[in-house]
């Protein structure tokens, strides 16, 4: 029989092959009149739905629901877009550690560094992903200030979902919507105690203790601790991350259930801002990879406390309630600098600090169930969501760009504070219609009121009633292979103003998908194939006019494209075989641009591959060796360049030519309690540049890491 797993309805895929030999057996013993009808199995019957959302446990790659997308819990088949969940086995095989790891594993995004080796951004569809969603409620995300690295210890996984997400978040980019969903407490008593160390003195130790707090298990309570201490290959780069995460979890009724928790994380590297300067005439220097262009004053200094809240509420009528909030404050604290030649081509500094509070707050409720009409069952989701982002900037001077390459640390005072303040309300509807047997229906729309309010000068604006559109129609082949097409928008508020001194209207990202999906060995595995296009209509052009009422006026006429194809598999081989991996084609170009009509039909952002392959695997042996598995990923990107504008008048074009990354991992099962594992990062020493500059004005290049070891030991009971 199915052992089941009450947090999140979770299955171990090692009990799916029992669920097959158990089908096979029914069909034997319902011939047999005299057996017993206790011996009833069909309940046993492999289905998607097996694996349930939570992935802890599970040792799977792969998922059995996600409600990213449309807030319905559907299965990567019936969700009529591109999806990946990295599950927390995933996350453990390749020894991931922040936000960062899991973007560079995910299909379709990429990890961009060209704000510098700390300032992430993360890109899809070649479009910046400017959210990121904790259990469902978004968050702003900017990596090139303040945007933090959640801390993995303390999720079960992350659901992704490219394109055009705005049904789910709101305004922001077509690129992706990146949804982190926490650990929640288990209902046996477990502890896990993590020790890791690596190249360059990084060391990791982790606390993860789950229980139930009273006799009938109906209070339980979760605590994970982190902390980490690193060096790098960079020479004098340093890092620190702890983390403390807390949840508690009762069942207040059959019919209620509350959620809350609190988490506390802690960041700080000396290395996040500059990079390498290359030649004057525009070629790479070539410098060692261990060089650091820094200074041994430099910081980045971040704290962030959290507290959400979830209520689960079951209604009549297999209708539920589900209410979530979260709230966040961020302190944060930047010193720092990069190499430039701004004058003269003389070789300096340019020096700057900053202080950020930064205060997010979003709550979200939704109810959500089945209906009837025209003889059919159908599902509907009806909620209400609002987000207040709320940052103050403490500026200190100087902000030089001179500053003598030796000079020291400059002596920062502070200035003056700037605060900004957004809140965004939204609306949202979404059903799913079956409109026959194979053929249903996904119909969205979201009613959005966005206002930005500069508390310290002009340059508020405010969009009204913006509606968001989302369709998806799947259509079921066979038992495992639907075929879809979906459309989804998203939009983006812009400040630039016209020639009446009004903020332009907002810019729409719009989303056409059409592709096919498959769903094997009771939905252990899951494939998808797709097509898809984005475009963005509505960017601001600057535009020359007479007596324009400000410095400059602007017109909503620029327009981008993304067009290509996305291809995935995750999940099972077999039942010892996990799988993880994708290629994705993406061809982001300029179809208009009235003010700069040369970058039509090229490429919009150089410095982002256009191909992107990425594979993850592992292998459990069995017999003899059964304590024993292997595994590794091989990521491979395209080329990336940028034309250097030289001081003679003339362009270089500065490349990273296309590469691959290999990685290599064993694991061994001492005994129930004890796991060892290695991972071996780039162990063919690849060298190669993570990013490079676009300008000789100021550094660029970064190199990625070389070859590298972590062992990791993990004592469970």
């Amino acid at each position: 029989m199915f052992v089941q797993q009450r947090s999140g309805n979770v299955f171990s895929p090692s009990l799916m092959a029992i669920a097959i030999c158990l089908t096979t057996s029914h069909a034997a013993l319902a011939a047999d009149a005299e057996a017993p009808a206790t011996i009833e199995l069909g309940a046993t019957q492999v289905s998607g739905q097996q694996l349930g959302q939570t992935t802890e446990g599970t040792e799977s790659y792969t998922t059995g629901s996600m409600s990213t997308a449309t807030k319905l819990p559907l299965t990567l088949r019936e969700t009529p877009q591109a999806v990946t969940v990295i599950t927390r086995q995933r996350m453990d095989d390749q020894a991931m550690t922040s936000i960062n790891d899991v973007v560079n594993a995910t299909p379709g995004l990429f990890l961009n560094y060209s704000n510098g080796p700390g300032r992430q951004a993360f890109t899809a569809r070649g479009f910046d992903i400017d959210n990121l969603m904790y259990d469902g409620i978004p968050s702003g995300y900017n990596g090139v200030s303040v945007g933090a690295q959640p801390n993995l210890a303390m999720f079960d996984r992350v659901e992704v979902v490219r394109g055009a997400t705005g049904l789910v978040t709101g305004a922001g980019n077509p690129s992706a919507a990146i949804n982190l969903i926490r650990k929640r407490p288990l209902y046996e008593q477990k502890v896990t105690l993590t020790g890791a160390a690596g190249s360059w003195d990084d060391y990791r130790g982790e606390l993860d203790a789950s229980s139930p707090l009273n006799d009938s298990g109906t209070w339980r309570g979760r605590v994970v601790t982190s902390y980490r201490d690193a060096n790098s290959f960079i020479d004098n780069a340093e890092q620190d991350h702890g983390l403390f995460y807390a949840v508690t979890e009762a069942d207040l009724s059959e019919d209620t259930s509350l959620t809350l928790g609190f988490s506390n994380q802690k960041d700080k590297t000396n290395y996040f801002w500059g990079s390498s300067m290359i030649g004057q005439d525009g070629h790479h220097l070539n410098l060692s990879r261990s060089y650091n262009p820094g200074t041994d004053w430099e910081n980045k200094d971040q704290e962030i406390n959290t507290v959400f809240a979830e209520l689960r509420q079951r209604l009549a009528n297999d209708w539920n309630l589900q209410v979530n909030a979260n709230y966040s404050e961020q302190d944060a604290l930047f010193s720092g600098s990069y190499q430039s030649r701004w004058t003269d081509n003389i070789l300096a500094r340019t020096v700057y600090q900053a202080a950020y509070d930064e205060n997010q707050a979003g709550v979200d409720a939704f109810a959500s169930g089945p209906f009837q009409a025209f003889g059919r069952t159908h599902e509907l989701v009806v909620g209400a969501s609002k987000r207040i982002y709320d940052m103050t900037t403490h500026n200190y001077s100087p902000y030089e760009r001179d500053w003598p390459l030796n000079a020291g640390k400059p002596n920062f005072v502070h200035t003056n504070n700037t605060r900004d303040v957004t809140t965004q309300d939204g609306f949202y509807l979404t059903t799913r219609l079956s409109l026959a047997d194979p053929l249903k229906l996904i119909l969205g729309g979201r009613l959005d009121w966005y206002d930005y309010d500069n508390r310290d000068g002009d340059g508020d604006y405010k969009v009204t009633r913006n509606l968001t559109r989302y369709a998806g129609l799947i259509y079921e082949l066979d038992d495992q292979h639907s075929v879809y097409v979906s459309y989804s928008d998203i939009f983006t508020p812009q400040k630039e103003k016209n020639t009446s001194a009004t903020p332009l209207k907002p810019i729409v990202g719009k989303n056409y998908e059409v592709g096919i999906k498959g769903e094997y060995l009771g939905g252990a595995l899951n494939a998808s194939l797709a097509m898809f296009r984005v475009d963005q209509e509505n960017r601001a052009v600057k535009i020359v006019v007479p007596d324009c009422p400000q410095a400059s006026c602007y017109q909503a006429s620029g327009e981008i494209r993304s067009q290509g194809i996305d291809f995935e598999l995750q999940g099972a081989l077999t039942e010892n075989w996990q799988v993880g991996g994708g290629y994705t084609y993406a061809r982001t170009h300029t179809i208009k641009d009235d003010a700069n009509p040369q970058k039509v039909n090229k490429q919009f952002d150089t410095d982002t591959p256009e191909h992107l392959f990425k594979l993850t695997t592992r292998y459990n042996f069995q017999g003899p060796l059964e304590k024993l598995r292997v595994g590794g990923n091989i990521s491979w990107q395209s080329r990336m360049y940028n034309d250097i504008a030289l001081a003679d008048g003339s362009q270089y074009r500065l490349k990273q030519g296309g590469y691959a990354v290999t990685d290599l991992m064993a694991g061994y099962r001492v005994n129930q309690h004890l796991d060892l594992q290695l991972n071996a990062n780039n162990i063919f020493d690849r060298k190669y540049y993570q990013a490079i500059a676009d300008s000789a004005s100021y550094g660029g290049d970064s190199y990625g890491a070389p070859r590298n070891m972590m062992l990791t030991a993990k004592y469970s009971f």
